[in-house]
């Protein structure tokens, strides 16, 4: 059974993937969209590192793991 965590994670890198379809398909958007799917992955990275850490934003996230997953 998948933890709380784990589908915390997925639900944000699928916001993260409906963020990156809706900038494809409004270019004036792309840009803007980007930002928000980037700041999805990379809440799901952390969630997945340290699913109780303290969201110190403008941190790295642990083990330096600020980089989104595709």
């Amino acid at each position: 059974m998948a933890t709380n965590a784990e589908i915390a994670a997925r639900l944000l890198r699928d916001a993260a993937g409906f963020f990156r379809s809706v900038g494809e398909q409004n270019p004036p958007l792309k840009e803007h969209m980007d930002n928000n799917a980037q700041a999805f992955e990379v809440m799901a990275q952390r969630v997945e590192i340290d699913p109780t850490g303290e969201a110190n934003f403008g941190q790295p996230a642990p083990e330096g793991g600020d980089a989104p997953q595709e």
